[in-house]
């Protein structure tokens, strides 16, 4: 489904991404980890468009998509949740919502029934203003934001990222269901050990913009946190 081949990445003079090469397939949940400033969310970035690759290749369905734009990859079936949820703060939950519609393959023009049942709180609250939100509540906007799209990959950073622990539960029961009853890949960086515990079925570790270990979620152990992942 989605395959990175020889991705380096430069920030000025500095090498951020080394070489990497990554594949997810259909129905993979996968978690992406490693200490803060390794790469991560450049990665993510340049998966998305919002970074142009500087070398290597970035395929969909073993189609080339390298040289398209974040919108044009986004109709292709890849949903992205940005660190930090930018979500619009003065628009509804409703209009957020709406918004993503435009990106839709199909030009269906209706928030699908589904967001809603996923995310109850949306629903009671369609009204209010995404700025009103907890944090929490924006994260579950920018998820249900990115559902809207129908994708069939969807890419997360951090999204725990401040988030009470209630509701970090919900998201990784979210994902879950979504993998598990429709088959969406997931590709999501995560920090928290516990929730990526919970949610993924396979790892990757990244250190100096490299992938230096991968494998079945539950082979990661703790001379690979060790090494890797303390601080």
């Amino acid at each position: 489904m989605l395959t990175l081949s020889g991705l380096n990445q430069y920030y000025g003079g500095s090498h951020i991404l080394h070489d990497i090469e990554l594949r997810i397939g259909a129905g993979d949940l996968v978690c992406l980890l490693g200490r803060n400033g390794v790469g991560k969310t450049t990665l993510m970035r340049s998966i998305m468009g919002q970074v142009p690759i500087k070398q290597g290749q970035i395929h969909w369905d073993e189609r080339p998509i390298h040289t398209l734009t974040t919108e044009q990859r986004a109709r292709l079936g890849i949903g992205f949740v940005p660190q930090g949820r930018e979500i619009f703060p003065l628009l509804t939950v409703e209009e957020n919502l709406k918004l993503a519609l435009a990106g839709r393959r199909d030009g269906q023009r209706k928030i699908p029934a589904l967001i809603y049942e996923l995310f109850p709180v949306l629903k009671e609250m369609h009204h209010r203003r995404g700025g009103d939100l907890s944090g929490g509540q924006q994260q579950q906007l920018a998820i249900g934001r990115a559902l809207v799209l129908d994708p069939k990959i969807l890419l997360l950073d951090e999204p725990t990222e401040g988030i009470q622990p209630n509701i970090v539960f919900e998201i990784g029961q979210v994902l879950r269901r979504l993998n598990q009853e429709l088959g969406l890949a997931v590709l999501l960086v995560e920090q928290k050990l516990p929730f990526a515990r919970q949610v993924a079925d396979r790892f990757l570790i990244m250190e100096r913009g490299q992938i230096q270990a991968e494998g079945a979620m539950n082979t990661l152990d703790d001379s690979l946190i060790q090494r890797y992942l303390t601080v």
